[in-house]
């Protein structure tokens, strides 16, 4: 098996099906395959052979599908890298996965420290005038576009998405081409995929929910694809009735926007289907969009590390605040303590089926912490209904959720640690309407040293990804800890929810007489330097094609 049986399947039976369209570029099934093969071809002359990493540090372009899929024709391993990450993050990744090549653009080539990775060999420019490396197209020139996927077995790895690790360190998940594979029909099956479809893709393809549940999904059905760049509003809406959109694909926040933006109720009329993932959508939301628009926005749960799909509230019988049943040939339950518990009790889920990935890639103590007896831990906390709908109740772990991105304290703490004046820092999550999450970070300041909010967060803004930086600080004389001197983030978290009931009291107080405005921001402002996950990721990261 390979996983890029499903474009070669498109290839064979609708050569001349549009597969792909992206600024006014059609790409049928047979061009889009023929421009994989010369990547994959393109490749092997350099060097790459089976197994071998090749990472995708790319923007929402139609190189970083041709470049992924080569890649796999070839036996290679895709590893996906986040288009915001500074030059310290790309070199950890690039370091752990021990990547040979890199496929990247003229504007993200300087995030790479090539004198710091003597094992990259090839810098491949996709995207703007390659001044260093090469480029990607006459590569490609100079590549025959003939190939086959050659035979994988069903746990050979296929691609590696990063996700950030409790430790501080981002883990890589490790996905078999079985993996891909069956996740890709378990999606096409519950979300109604079909040949006819035509798909919105502004999601990041470099994160699981844009590179899986979507794109492959996608090809697997022999669909059309409508890749975005990222979430420009208005170039989404018009791409919708341009391009007849019938299947749309996002995360909460880009639901919350459509709704306060009071949309004429034809505007998506096109859409058959709606799917919310990435982070939990709030009821309210999914019940404000139906009672608009007559159709739920299906949701689902899962993780990077489940290929990512493990359950799917589906049509059969629909359940508002649930994620659904397990999909097809996957196990899902809750536990404590190692023991299964009854319905209704809240324990940590627990998946096991052909979703779960092989482990985290050079980390096999992590591996073996988060898989026993095939059951993947997921350290998300919830419960089961008699009928078996999941629920989720809260997360361990501290993860933040930003927006559907994982950030983990500790790397924040990490950075911030860097900063000659902070004696002390604790990192935790506060909820927000918009992004589900966002980053704060309580600092204690060593003596005689003045720092304020904004040059801290500007010293973040040079180390790490929008999304992972605080979008508040405070300076503290102390930090709550237990009696083993572990901070309690639990109690930070009630601190900050107490001080923003307070402060929504105060302004509820104020606004006593004053018209209550019923329309929420609908764009995320041009100087909002916060981050934003998937959001903001679609709509300011990428920069425009040369």
């Amino acid at each position: 098996m390979n996983i890029t049986q499903h474009i070669e399947r498109g290839c064979h039976l609708f050569p001349d099906k549009p597969a792909l369209i992206f600024e006014g570029t059609t790409f049928t099934y047979a061009e889009l395959d023929r421009l994989a093969n010369r990547v994959a071809n393109g490749l092997r002359e350099l060097g790459v052979h089976r197994s071998d990493r090749i990472a995708l540090f790319l923007p929402n372009i139609p190189e970083f599908i041709i470049s992924y899929l080569g890649i796999l024709k070839l036996g290679a391993i895709a590893v996906s890298l986040n288009a915001m990450l500074k030059s310290s993050e790309v070199k950890f990744i690039l370091d752990d996965c021990g990547a040979k090549a890199v496929v990247t653009t003229a504007d993200l080539v300087k995030n790479i420290p090539q004198q710091d990775l003597p094992q990259l060999k090839h810098v491949l420019i996709a995207e703007g005038t390659a001044t260093e490396g090469t480029s990607l197209a006459e590569l490609m020139a100079n590549a025959s576009p003939s190939a086959r996927g050659i035979e994988m077995d069903r746990y050979a790895p296929a691609a590696i998405v990063y996700t950030s690790g409790t430790t501080g360190f981002p883990k890589g998940a490790t996905l078999s081409h079985g993996n891909l594979i069956s996740n890709s029909y378990s999606q096409q099956h519950c979300c109604g995929m079909q040949a006819e479809d035509r798909i919105l893709l502004y999601l990041p393809l470099f994160h699981c929910f844009g590179q899986n549940a979507v794109l492959n999904a996608g090809l697997n059905a022999c669909a059309t694809l409508v890749l975005h760049r990222n979430f420009d509003l208005t170039k989404i809406l018009k791409s919708v009735t341009d391009e007849q959109i019938t299947m749309f694909f996002g995360v909460p926040s880009v639901f919350l926007v459509l709704l306060n933006m009071d949309l004429p109720k034809d505007q998506l009329k096109s859409v058959r289907f709606f799917f919310s993932g990435a982070a939990p959508l709030p009821t309210e939301v999914a019940q404000k969009w139906y009672d608009k628009y007559g159709l739920v926005v299906h949701q689902g749960y899962g993780l990077t590390e489940t290929s990512p799909c493990a359950s799917y509230n589906h049509d059969y019988i629909y359940k508002p605040g649930s994620v659904g049943t397990a999909i097809e040939n996957v196990e899902m339950k809750i536990v404590n303590n190692g023991k299964e518990v009854e319905p209704g009790e809240i324990g940590e889920i627990a998946i096991r089926g052909p979703n779960v990935m092989l482990g985290y890639w050079n980390r096999p103590f992590e591996t073996a912490e988060a898989i026993k007896n095939g059951w993947f831990y997921s350290g998300d906390i919830g419960r089961m209904d008699e009928d078996g709908f999941f629920y989720i109740v809260d997360r361990s772990k501290d993860m933040i959720n930003v927006a559907g991105f994982k950030v983990y304290p500790t790397e924040v703490e990490n950075v911030i640690y860097e900063h000659p004046a902070v004696a002390e820092v604790a990192v935790y999550g506060v909820p927000d309407l918009e992004k589900s999450e966002i980053v704060k970070a309580n600092i204690i300041l060593k003596p005689d040293c003045n720092v304020t909010e904004k040059q801290m967060i500007a010293f973040c803004a040079e180390r790490m990804a929008a999304y992972k930086m605080p979008k508040t600080i405070k300076f503290v004389d102390s930090i709550p800890k237990n009696p083993t001197g572990k901070v309690l983030k639990r109690v930070l978290r009630d601190e900050a929810a107490n001080e923003a009931a307070l402060k929504k009291g105060n302004a509820a107080v104020g606004a006593i007489a004053k018209p209550i405005p019923l329309v929420a921001t609908t764009s995320v402002p041009s100087n909002d330097t916060s981050g934003g996950g998937v959001l903001k990721s679609l709509g300011n990261i990428f920069k425009r094609r040369n």
